[in-house]
């Protein structure tokens, strides 16, 4: 190959087209190598629901909510439990990302086209204290066209700069090496794949055809985390979180293998925080699956009736939608590997819903007739459709018909008396508009705020009045998502070595490098954070390695 390129992009996900199209903008010349055909072009960001944190946004003003820099500093930390001497850089990059999420996000990214549904989501509702995990406002902002929404000016902004030779963009060619020439990273060395038909986040082949080599001054490592390889999940699996799962569902394609975390710390780099992890316990198996073990997570409203294996009620405050980790903590320590929600019709119309572009195709297609069907009777059609063909959902009338479906799914003994208790203890707490359940205090707290009573949180109501039914329970799978750690690196994303000193000529950026410096989130996240850290440590990567 010919071509001489200013900087090499390893990956071609969100946070690496982020990082190109910075360079772009500044006359720089890219090539973009990715193992992966052209088809999943976008990379992960394409098939999440597109949510971003915002801090005192208009669309938070515009439903009462007054949020400050502050109050998410307050939540960000209280969440994030910095305790490290390595988190020295995770901390800066935390406060960077506040400010830039109170400051210039909603405006860099509205220039370029991107826009957001008004109603501002409530995710990780946190642990009951004021100082502690979660978000004390709603802060989750979904954009117009999800994933693919938050992908697009960043994918466009690449491809005319290719159609215009000022880019480069290598499909099926996979790194194996980074090339160092007296202590500086001067480009990549690898194989070149067999060409591949495969849809966006199916398997390819791994058939290598030739090799090639790249040389440029810069170098940006945005190959993603390690989600779709479970055994490198349970060998970075940590005590707190109890023992690794034997059986888990995939929320992200294969090829997010962690491959590149190796390569990267074999020239030098530095890998920090690898047992910082962001898994769901709300996974079910995907009866249209693209990729081995596809899972897709429900987005939970907080009213199902959340229970262990056994059938055992979760203790407050793990209630839906709450508190991931703490939640995973807990059911990993009871040894099971799933769990259920029990719960109404009336609660999966109003509090169901799917993530991932896929699954919202009125956000993802911005079809304002299709997106009216959300406030209409019924649930939303994905979730339906997950209702009535997925192997997870068990529907009945009775709650006798209920329990013995739980038990023909259920892969260890369910203790059908003890759920029968805890569905007629629920009910009772709602006897009086007053009681000592928490989870209901809670829901009735969650409908003063407009957005969760218009279309998020159904009113309380008891699981067996038959004027909410049918019945239904959902067998919950753990779900593998997130690496929290990553590639230590300063706050323009230059690569650290394991002295403190940079690595000359290397990047990274998004979930490589723990969505910034190695892991900006701390032991936990306050969601809508992964897109957002993709975007920020791109940008100031690609604005750092321009002026390098």
């Amino acid at each position: 190959m010919t071509y001489e390129p200013d900087a090499i992009v390893v990956g071609a996900g969100l946070a690496g087209l982020v990082a190109a199209s910075e360079l772009l903008d500044a006359g720089r010349r890219v090539t973009i190598v990715e193992q992966e055909p052209s088809a999943s072009f976008g990379g992960q960001a394409w098939w999440s629901f597109g949510g971003l944190f915002l801090i005192d946004s208009p669309e938070q003003r515009r439903m009462g909510v007054n949020d400050s820099l502050a109050l998410a500093r307050d939540d960000w930390f209280g969440t994030a439990g910095f305790d490290r001497d390595e988190d020295h850089w995770p901390r800066q990059w935390a406060e960077a990302y506040l400010q830039f999420a109170a400051g210039e996000k909603r405006a860099w990214l509205h220039e370029k086209g991107v826009r957001f549904f008004p109603v501002v989501g409530w995710a990780e509702r946190g642990s009951g204290m004021a100082g502690g995990h979660g978000n004390s406002v709603p802060r989750f902002h979904i954009t117009w066209g999800t994933g693919p929404g938050v992908v697009e000016p960043f994918a466009r902004r690449v491809q005319s700069a290719a159609a215009n030779g000022r880019a480069a963009i290598r499909n099926r060619h996979r790194v194996d090496e980074l090339i160092v020439e007296e202590g500086r990273v001067v480009g990549v060395r690898g194989a070149v794949l067999a060409p591949d038909t495969a849809g966006r986040g199916a398997p390819s082949n791994r058939d290598a055809v030739g090799d090639f080599e790249l040389r440029a001054p810069v170098v940006i490592v945005a190959s993603g985390g390690i989600g779709g390889n479970h055994d490198l999940v349970r060998a970075a699996w940590p005590s707190r979180l109890g023992t690794p799962p034997a059986s888990m569902l995939s929320g992200v394609p294969a090829h997010v293998d962690g491959r590149m975390l190796g390569i990267a710390e074999s020239a030098g780099a530095h890998l920090i925080n690898g047992d910082r992890m962001w898994h769901y316990t709300e996974g079910i198996q995907n009866w249209d699956p693209v990729w081995e073990r596809h899972g897709i997570r429900i987005l939970p409203g907080p009213s199902s009736l959340w229970l262990d294996a056994r059938g055992d009620r979760l203790p407050s405050p793990l209630f839906p939608g709450f508190d991931t980790l703490g939640t995973l903590e807990h059911l990993r320590r009871t040894g099971s590997d799933y769990s259920w929600f029990v719960l109404t019709q009336k609660i999966i119309e109003k509090e169901f819903a799917l993530s991932g572009s896929e699954q919202n195709p009125d956000l993802t297609g911005k079809d304002v007739r299709l997106l009216a069907k959300r406030v209409a009777p019924g649930a939303p059609g994905p979730v339906e459709a997950f209702k009535e063909k997925g192997a997870d959902f068990v529907v009945a009338d009775t709650l006798d018909e209920l329990l013995a479906g739980m038990q023909r799914i259920a892969d260890e003994p369910l203790d059908t008396e003890l759920v029968a208790r805890h569905v007629h203890e629920h009910d009772r707490q709602l006897d009086n508009e007053f009681g000592k359940d928490l989870q209901l205090a809670a829901i009735r707290s969650a409908r003063k705020y407009r957005g969760d009573r218009l279309i998020r949180v159904a009113s309380p109501h008891k699981l067996l009045d038959p004027s909410a039914g049918p019945l239904i329970a959902v067998k919950l799978h753990i779900l593998t998502r997130k690496s929290l750690g990553g590639i230590e690196t300063d706050l323009d994303g230059r690569v650290l070595g394991a002295d403190g000193a940079v690595v000359p000529g290397l990047y990274a950026v998004g979930e490589a490098a723990g969505f910034g410096g190695g892991g900006m989130h701390g032991y936990r996240a306050l969601e809508g954070t992964f897109l957002g850290g993709c975007l920020f440590s791109g940008r100031q990567a690609g604005r750092a390695a321009a002026r390098a």
